[in-house]
């Protein structure tokens, strides 16, 4: 069993990216269809299903740029993990890039990115930065 199933969402995503996949399948979880969410909404993946099969499964159809073929998360850090946990109050929320990035952040009002954290007044656990 994984003790950090976070990480290796982020890192199977990294991964792919790097082989040049069109599609990665991750092992489903709330909080990783909460992530693929901000990151579909906010322009990094192409697009996602979630196949509620036995295991439950989440296929993540990959963005790349179309003339360059890089792909658009240039970067993607898990930020607070089970041994060390970083929370932050709404006023302390992190830019990412000065805003050309994404913090994202699990708050008591669900899991959100660090825009709409800030929008609402709320803090939580900064759970990865992409951009």
């Amino acid at each position: 069993m994984f003790t950090d199933p976070i990480a290796d969402y982020l890192t199977r995503i990294r991964n792919a990216q790097i082989a040049r996949h069109k599609v990665v399948e991750i092992p489903a979880s709330n909080l990783k269809r909460e992530i693929t969410r901000i990151l579909h909404e906010k322009g990094y993946i192409l697009n996602f299903k979630f196949d509620d099969g036995k295991p439950g499964v989440i296929k993540i159809a990959l963005k790349y740029n179309a003339k360059t073929k890089s792909p658009a998360i240039s970067k993607i850090d898990r930020i607070s993990s089970p041994g060390h946990r970083k929370y932050t109050g709404a006023e302390d929320l992190p830019r990412v890039l000065n805003g050309l990035g994404i913090a994202v952040v699990s708050t008591s009002k669900g899991v959100m990115s660090d825009k709409e954290a800030r929008v609402q007044g709320v803090g939580g656990e900064v759970l990865c930065y992409v951009y």
